[in-house]
């Protein structure tokens, strides 16, 4: 689920437990839904845990997720093709 989904069906002050949880302020973690700034890789792992794994480090890095997180599946489409 997008960050920006999450927490508009959240109760109120679940952007200032996240900031809280990854340490940072509240308005970091509103430009990160907003999607005015991409949320760092250092802070991914935190809001899956913060959100309880309903918000993921691929719903927040979608298009390079397997390049930090090995353990997760590579997409079929950036796996490279046999020549």
């Amino acid at each position: 689920m997008e960050l920006r989904t999450y927490l508009s069906t959240a109760p109120r002050g679940t952007a200032a437990a996240i900031a809280r949880a990854v340490n940072v302020s509240p308005v970091m973690v509103t430009q990160w839904a907003s999607g005015e700034k991409p949320v760092p890789v250092a802070r991914c792992l935190g809001i899956e845990r913060a959100t309880e794994g309903r918000v993921t480090r691929k719903d927040l890095r979608p298009t390079d997720y397997w390049e930090h997180w090995p353990d997760l599946p590579i997409p079929e489409a950036a796996t490279p093709q046999a020549a």
